[in-house]
């Protein structure tokens, strides 16, 4: 019967994620893993026009594979005239050389929690190690006679500003040989978003056929989390679809990845950070992804149709740039003050984005009501064990009824031990004179794992807890806790080996398990129940490699969860005698 339980559980579990996922799950999202399909559509539809689109482009051959030629970031600022970028959240510069920002570091954010820490490095030139660049260029039919810029055209500042911060706006401008003046006005708000218009002044007597181009091009993918549970790579929303793309299927697959869009936004993110290219939102536009071994990664747009420019007239294209830190509360600012189509979706939410983002925003207003983010994760759990109180209720008292009927379950299947038809008769009546329903116990389990697993999600991503401190040796709740059980915890002076760091909390957190389960009926069958006794040790050594601020969340969920199956169980024992 436990068996047959456990598999119920397991069975159940993995239903309610897929039925949620498929119908609850909001805004729609489509990662690139479901939608291979879609995507060879695509590809064949349009396989010549994607590949003259990313062969004809230039897309900025700026960066190389060969070592020798690698430089660092100060090396390669000094090889290059640019502009500097001074506002509250960046501090950076415009590469003039192509018109590339490539030069940016995120002002509010440090590396580590050291007093002399340096900050963030985000963007940093393309023929450096870590290379990740945003670049803005205009594309031409093959045939034609006049020339653009390029990735090796020089622009010039053509007003007075000799910083872009977020009073003073820049306007670049290049010239060709044949009647045909480029400019580009280049403004930022006090946070992270760049505006960003194109203007082409046809002064010739012959008309032009024109389209501009905007693209984020990274050298090679980052370390990542290592968690499945969060996207890092190419991202974008098109076409009302969330587009995952993952490093190693760009490049393994070798493939060009083709969309087209009525509105949304691409780009490439990590954890904490997004580099975010924003097309007019009322100007259908083509997204390209590709890798190409000289390159990198490539996310890539243009407008879906091309400029006519006649003579003696000029066009104006507007877009958007986000290059920073990925905090909610901006990105659905900017989603609702520039209409940028699920631009939230910068963060990833997960399946069940609809109880994920309301919990952040909960969290976030404990956090500025306490100003400790643990403080702030406490009471969420608190409260979470509050609302499921009558389900969690239901749950323990069949637990502890199944348990006060452990020895008389004992003494059917002894007595009944070679007859196993007759055990499971006389086990049913047994429930059935008791009124005990043995899978009872797990619905209501079962029905929360959601919103718990939505509660892991949005800890996990969120950047408020990025160096967090709590209280105690606790500095960084988005890090695991650094003591050790192998060292007393500092006593001894010794660093053991990463995967051998098994923290206070992590300790706690297990011995909250084992409470737990010595509060549940065993499991009858010896086998079972020597399995199940290991259970909390093997728990404490997984998660003492996570966050500390999650290890905090299921410590404190555990105890409440203790306190209520104990008084539930001295009720029920009381009200048995």
């Amino acid at each position: 019967m436990e068996s047959k339980n456990l598999i119920l559980a397991i069975t159940l579990s993995v239903g309610i994620l897929l039925i949620w996922s498929i119908l609850f799950e909001a805004p729609p999202i489509e990662d690139s893993s479901v939608s291979n399909q879609a995507t060879e559509i695509k590809k064949e539809e349009s396989k010549k026009e994607t590949d003259l689109d990313f062969n004809s482009f230039d897309i900025g051959e700026t960066i190389v594979n060969s070592s020798e030629d690698i430089l660092s970031v100060d090396e390669s600022l000094k090889n290059s005239e640019r502009i500097k970028i001074k506002t509250p959240s960046l501090s950076g510069s415009i590469n003039l050389l192509g018109l590339k920002i490539d030069d940016l570091v995120l002002e509010k954010y440090n590396k580590t929690l050291e007093a002399d820490s340096e900050k963030i490095r985000f963007l940093s030139p393309g023929d450096t190690r870590d290379g990740l660049e945003i670049s803005f260029g205009w594309i031409k039919p093959k045939d034609s006679s006049f020339d653009v810029p390029d990735s090796k055209s020089l622009w010039s500042v053509s007003n007075s500003s000799t910083t872009l911060d977020e009073n003073n706006e820049i306007i670049l401008e290049w010239s060709n040989n044949s009647g045909q003046i480029f400019q580009t006005f280049i403004s930022v708000d006090k946070d992270y978003l760049f505006n960003v218009k194109q203007v082409v002044k046809n002064n010739s007597s012959e008309e032009i056929i024109i389209n501009n181009n905007s693209k984020v091009i990274r050298k090679k993918a980052p370390q990542l989390s290592g968690m499945f549970i969060l996207h890092e790579g190419p991202i974008g929303v098109l076409q009302e679809e969330l587009e995952l793309i993952d490093y190693d299927d760009l490049k393994e697959d070798k493939d060009v990845l083709n969309y087209e869009s009525d509105n949304g936004w691409i780009g490439i993110t990590d954890k904490y950070w997004l580099a975010a290219l924003i097309p007019d939102q009322n100007i259908p536009f083509k997204s390209i992804y590709a890798y190409d071994d000289n390159l990198g990664y490539v996310a890539y747009f243009r407008s879906l149709d091309s400029y006519s420019v006649k003579p003696n007239t000029k066009i104006e294209i507007d877009s958007k740039v986000f290059a920073g830190a990925k905090e909610a509360d901006l990105l659905d600012l900017y989603q609702e003050k520039y209409n940028i189509y699920n631009f939230d979706l910068a963060i990833d939410w997960g399946w069940f984005y609809f109880i994920t983002k309301p919990l952040f925003y909960a969290i976030s207003y404990f956090y500025q009501l306490f100003g400790n983010f643990g403080i702030a994760i406490i009471i969420l759990t608190v409260i979470t064990r509050i609302v499921f109180f009558p389900l969690a209720n239901w749950s323990f008292v069949s637990m502890a009824k199944m348990k006060l009927l452990q020895p008389e379950m004992t003494r059917i299947k002894d007595l009944y031990k070679d007859d196993r038809q007759q055990q499971q008769q006389a086990l049913m009546a047994l429930y059935k004179k008791e009124k005990v329903n043995p899978v009872s116990g797990c619905l209501p389990i079962l029905i929360q794992i959601p919103f718990f697993f939505a509660i892991y999600k949005m800890l996990f991503i969120s950047i408020e807890m990025r160096h967090a401190p709590f209280y105690g040796w606790i500095e960084d709740l988005s890090v695991k806790d650094p003591t050790t059980i192998f060292n007393l915890f500092g006593l001894i002076p010794w660093d053991p080996p990463s995967f051998m760091i098994i923290g206070i909390w992590p300790i706690l957190m297990g011995l909250t398990m084992y409470l737990q389960q010595k509060l549940n009926p065993a499991p009858p069958d010896p086998i079972q129940a020597k399995i199940f006794s290991f259970f909390p040790l093997f728990i404490t050594i997984l998660l003492s490699q996570f966050a500390a601020g999650l290890v905090i969340y299921w410590t404190t969920n555990n105890i409440l969860s203790i306190l209520q199956q104990w008084i539930i169980t001295r009720r029920t024992k009381i009200k048995t005698n």
